[in-house]
């Protein structure tokens, strides 16, 4: 069995209350940041500012479905996805859609996420590298992923 991702990020960190507070968390890192900074790359290879946040707008939309099918089908098998892939096209996506994106997504699945019973988070789905989990470790591995990026742009 595979490592459950981001979980030693999130640390005892309320998933809810991280995922809940990240879009703020985030305004106030990219609204300090120039054009240009939101362009240049660290290193050959690394994606900018702005791809970064095109990353967290494509994680967003895996999690709502991950916690939708989790939540709502009999016996879900939840499918891995490469980040790499999705971000090709990210020349194309501008920092304001990504937010946009973001913001969107996230209040929509914090209001699912807030609106789970225990029973709820308790439901099982097969990751196909990680086997049986509960629902509400999507949860805590959104918060741990928000977390792991919040890291390095707050350090910006």
């Amino acid at each position: 069995m595979a490592k459950i991702p981001y979980l030693d990020v999130l640390g005892s960190d309320d998933p809810l209350e991280t995922i809940r507070s990240t879009p703020a968390r985030l305004a106030k890192v990219y609204d300090a940041l120039t054009p240009e900074q939101l362009e240049a790359r660290s290193a050959p290879g690394k994606w900018n500012l702005r791809e970064v946040m095109a990353h967290l707008a494509d994680c967003e939309v895996a999690w709502a479905w991950r916690l939708r099918f989790a939540y709502g089908a009999e016996s879900p098998v939840i499918q891995p996805f490469d980040q790499d892939s999705w971000a090709k096209p990210y020349s194309a996506y501008t920092l304001a859609e990504a937010r946009a994106t973001l913001a969107a997504l996230r209040a929509w699945n914090v209001a699912l996420v807030g609106a789970l019973t225990d029973a709820d988070k308790a439901k099982i789905y097969t990751h196909p590298e990680r086997g049986e989990e509960p629902l509400w470790t999507i949860v805590q591995i959104m918060a741990g992923h928000d977390l792991h990026h919040l890291k390095v742009l707050e350090a910006l």
